[in-house]
C-alpha cells in the first residue's frame, strides 16, 4: 500500500486527489507544514511534501508521484497511451502546471506569506503576479471551451488544479479568465477533490 506524506494547502494535495481519483488504497501520514527557513527543511522524507514509500520505492516531486502512480496503478485511466496523439498535450499540460505556471505563484506566497514582513519585497510580488497572469492568459486561451485541458479528465487536470487553487487564494485567478474560473469549479465539484480538500 502507498504511504503518503501530506501537509494541508501543499502539493501533496494532488497527490491525495489522483489517489481518489483512481480508488487506490493508501495510507495517509498527516503532517505539519512549517514555512520553510531552506528549501527540503519539512520532516517528511527528503523533506519535502509529497512523499511516497511504495514497497522499496520512496520517491518526492508531485508530478513525477502522479505519472509513477498513473503508470503503475491507473490501468489505462487518467493518462492517454503512449505514442497516441493526446500524449503529447496531456505532458506538456502536467510540466506546464509546475516549471511554467507554479514559479510566479510560489514567488508571491514566499514574499506575502513565508518571509518575515520586513524581507518581503513588493516589486517581486508585482512583478509575479504580472508574470502569473500571462501564464494564465495563455491556460485561458488553450482551454478555451473546453471541459478538461486534453478534452477528457487526466492526471495533467490534478496537476493544473492545484496551481490554479493557488491562483485563487492569490488573487490573481480574476474576471479576466471566465474559462479558467469554470474549469476550476467543474475540478472543485468532483467528488475526489473534495475528499483531497478534507484531508
Amino acid at each position: 500500500m502507498i504511504k503518503l506524506y501530506h501537509a494541508t494547502r501543499t502539493r501533496s494535495f494532488r497527490i491525495v486527489w489522483l489517489l481518489e481519483e483512481l480508488g487506490i488504497p493508501y495510507e495517509l501520514e498527516k503532517m505539519a507544514f512549517v514555512p520553510p527557513q531552506t528549501p527540503f527543511a519539512q520532516a517528511s522524507p527528503f523533506g519535502k511534501f509529497p512523499a511516497i514509500e511504495d514497497g522499496e520505492l520512496t520517491m518526492f516531486e508531485s508530478g513525477a508521484i502522479l505519472e509513477y502512480v498513473i503508470e503503475r496503478y491507473g490501468n489505462g485511466r487518467l493518462a492517454p497511451a503512449p505514442g497516441s496523439p493526446l500524449r503529447g498535450p496531456y505532458l506538456q499540460w502536467i510540466h506546464f502546471s509546475e516549471a511554467t505556471a507554479f514559479p510566479p505563484i510560489g514567488e508571491m506566497v514566499r514574499h506575502t506569506i513565508f518571509k518575515p514582513e520586513a524581507e518581503r519585497i513588493p516589486a517581486v510580488v508585482a512583478d509575479a503576479r504580472g508574470r502569473a497572469q500571462v501564464t494564465l492568459g495563455v491556460l485561458e486561451n488553450a482551454l478555451g471551451d473546453k471541459d478538461y485541458l486534453i478534452g477528457e479528465f487526466s492526471g495533467a487536470d490534478v496537476m493544473m488544479g492545484f496551481t490554479l487553487l493557488a491562483a485563487k487564494l492569490l488573487g490573481v485567478l480574476d474576471d479576466r479568465f471566465p474559462n479558467l474560473q469554470r474549469y476550476l469549479k467543474r475540478l472543485e465539484a468532483r467528488p475526489a477533490f473534495q475528499k483531497a480538500a478534507a484531508s
